[in-house]
């Protein structure tokens, strides 16, 4: 059996919405084992960002300035022009993605990083947001630790059956119903 086929994901834990009329943010913080700069490298080296995020993207977010992000593993592959707003190196990261922004924060925390994301998602998929970033973070974990187990986003997500747990317990945290998707013939494929 393979690390990937032994994966589970924790209780959905870490993670908050903030509401602002119809603007949410979802903010979810995770504490890893490894220093910020390791974590900093993750975060924007294009190499390493494929094996755990739900993007590729053609050049390195370490620089303000123009950035392509591609979805992967999704229905309909989208590319997004988007742009590396503040980079400061290993604590701060902000672009936008898909008319969404996003801010990472890298605290030290001990000998590790205390990883916190904002992310402005359209509130009636926040829930799936939240489970899909829970599973990026284990991953990017993994990764990290030297024990990949391989991107799991996008449709590899979602047929994951800890993404629907996941999804399920993050909509009942924020007080909201989730979408009903993907249809039923998506998740028996």
């Amino acid at each position: 059996m393979t690390d990937r086929e032994q994966y589970t994901t924790g209780p959905a834990s870490g993670a908050q919405v903030r509401k602002d009329g119809d603007t949410w943010t979802l903010i979810l913080v995770r504490d890893l084992r490894h220093p910020p700069t390791m974590v900093w490298e993750a975060l924007t080296d294009p190499a390493q960002l494929s094996e755990w995020a739900p993007f590729d993207a053609n050049r390195s977010l370490a620089a303000v300035g123009p950035v392509m992000l591609s979805t992967v593993r999704t229905p309909n592959a989208q590319a997004f022009e988007s742009s590396v707003k503040r980079a400061e190196m290993p604590r701060l990261l902000e672009y936008s993605w898909g008319g969404n922004d996003l801010r990472w924060e890298l605290e030290q925390l001990g000998s590790g990083t205390r990883l916190t994301l904002w992310h402005n998602i359209d509130r009636r998929f926040i829930a799936w947001g939240a489970a899909g970033w829970h599973i990026c973070f284990d991953v990017l974990d993994r990764l990290l630790a030297g024990e990949p187990i391989g991107r799991m986003v996008g449709g590899d997500a979602v047929k994951f059956g800890g993404w629907q747990r996941l999804n399920a317990e993050y909509a009942k945290q924020f007080g909201i119903e989730t979408p009903n998707w993907p249809p039923k013939a998506a998740q028996n494929s």
